[in-house]
């Protein structure tokens, strides 16, 4: 069952529900008080009859309406009949009479046949117990009309209802089929395109408006992905290139020995930076997976840190990377993550190594101090500071999109890949990047990551991320 067709039940069950009730509490009440008149009808008729008798002697029947199967009898106080209408007496039990005694009025109903006795007192100061009884014919005829009225009115209305709720689930649910047939339309050819809505402030109007945003981030992301393929086809293609074209050379005749050694080692240097791109793109690929198939155990911030000099320093003996610690907490764990080592410890050596690499003088410094609220530490920073050339103003909103490199680094080697890695490294771990960098006065790279009170590391952020987004 479509969402139209249970709208139109729904709401058709819930409006004859309450027209059901309706009609049934109008016959019911209408009953009651068809019921209460008659009772009043005959308790006026046992008073007329009494005085009648006792002022005239007799009670004259042409002077006095008669209702259909009218019975009324006068019992004394001896349960003896004084005085009786009709061949037949309405038959009532020593009990009823002994209730009546007791000065207690009382109705009762047998079928179609409605009765009342009531006590009365007569002028001799006797007491009379007087029982009418008669048919409402009139009334209950009223009552069937009536029933039929509400019984035919009630279905017509199902009827009504129905198509009203029908054209009232179509309206409401017109929307929604012109936003299906939108979403249809739109493909990896027409990702630009968005979904149009004619209501502007009801909840589809913010489904479309949702719709929207992710079609915006998956047109961000495809972008993103087309640029990224691009870029890292053109840096694996360059290296290559090179070796084909040095191998090339060398074949095409006998060299010496030195020519091949040479030739050998331009070679090995492509192979080693193709080793380098593919580590920076498996590592990026990693860290742009789901956060919670890596592996996350508690690391020591310092300790990181120590290690990543050592490798680039291992690799580079001029360059020059000065740790240095600012209040340092009181507790060790105060110095632990929660994170995959080896990723959080590429982000730190990619810092380092673009510190050192764009210094003149292969130096940088590295800081690390702690804030704290309620004399607990709450968040660790980290402060990354070159004496470098800086970064240009025009390129400082690209720097962390992958494969881009500005134009005043085109004779330092790399591939674009790094700060891109490591925005999204310290994005896993709740952490916060920051870059300030004026020309020629070095460039100053502030990372900041929040501490959980007590535990001293917080949890991975959870969340998809995409090649191309921004701090």
């Amino acid at each position: 069952m479509n969402i139209r067709a249970r709208l139109t039940l729904l709401f058709s069950l819930l409006v004859a529900s309450i027209m059901l009730l309706f009609t049934i509490a109008i016959y019911y009440l209408y009953n009651q008080f068809r019921e209460a008149e008659f009772y009043q009808r005959l308790n006026e008729k046992a008073l007329t009859t009494v005085r009648l008798r006792e002022d005239v002697g007799d009670v004259p029947k042409a002077d006095l309406p008669i209702m259909v199967g009218e019975q009324v009898t006068v019992y004394n106080v001896s349960e003896q009949i004084i005085y009786k209408t009709g061949q037949t007496v309405f038959p009532v039990s020593s009990e009823f009479l002994n209730q009546l005694r007791s000065g207690k009025s009382i109705n009762i109903r047998r079928g179609d046949i409605e009765a009342i006795g009531i006590p009365l007192r007569s002028k001799d100061h006797q007491t009379l117990l007087v029982v009418v009884s008669a048919i409402d014919r009139y009334g209950f005829s009223k009552l069937d009309g009536l029933r039929e009225i509400l019984a035919f009115g009630w279905l017509f209305s199902l009827v009504i209802v129905g198509i009203a709720g029908w054209l009232f689930a179509s309206d409401a649910l017109r929307p929604v089929a012109e936003i299906t047939e939108q979403v249809n339309s739109i493909s990896a050819t027409n990702i630009h395109a968005r979904l149009r809505v004619g209501r502007q402030h009801d909840e589809l109007a913010q489904l479309a408006s949702t719709f929207n945003n992710m079609l915006a981030r998956l047109e961000e992301a495809f972008v993103a992905q087309r640029s990224f393929v691009s870029h890292a086809s053109h840096e694996l293609r360059t290296p290559l290139a090179v070796m084909m074209g040095q191998l090339e050379v060398a074949l095409m005749q006998a060299r010496t020995p030195e020519v091949y050694e040479t030739t050998l080692e331009t070679v090995l240097g492509e192979v080693r930076r193709m080793i380098s791109l593919s580590n920076g793109l498996l590592d990026l690929a990693r860290a742009n997976s789901d956060a919670a198939t890596l592996s996350y155990r508690p690391v020591r911030i310092d300790e990181l840190l120590w290690q990543a000099r050592t490798n680039l320093v291992r690799k580079n003996p001029e360059y020059q990377i000065d740790i240095d610690f600012e209040n340092l907490p009181d507790q060790e764990d105060d110095l632990t993550l929660l994170a995959d080592e080896s990723l959080l410890r590429t982000a730190f050596q990619n810092l380092m190594e673009n510190g050192c690499k764009y210094s003149a003088d292969g130096s940088m410094m590295v800081r690390i101090s702690f804030a704290s609220e309620q004399d607990t530490p709450s968040e660790v920073r980290l402060l990354f500071a070159d004496n470098g050339s800086g970064i240009p103003a025009i390129d400082l909103p690209h720097i962390f999109e992958p494969f881009y490199r500005s134009e005043n680094t085109a004779g330092v080697r790399g591939h674009g890949i790094g700060l891109a890695l490591t925005y999204r490294i310290i994005q896993l771990y709740r952490g916060r990047l920051h870059i300030e960098s004026q020309e020629g006065k070095g460039t100053t790279v502030f990372v900041t990551f929040p501490l959980r009170a007590g535990v001293g590391y917080e949890q991975p952020l959870l969340a998809n991320y995409t090649v191309g987004d921004r701090i």
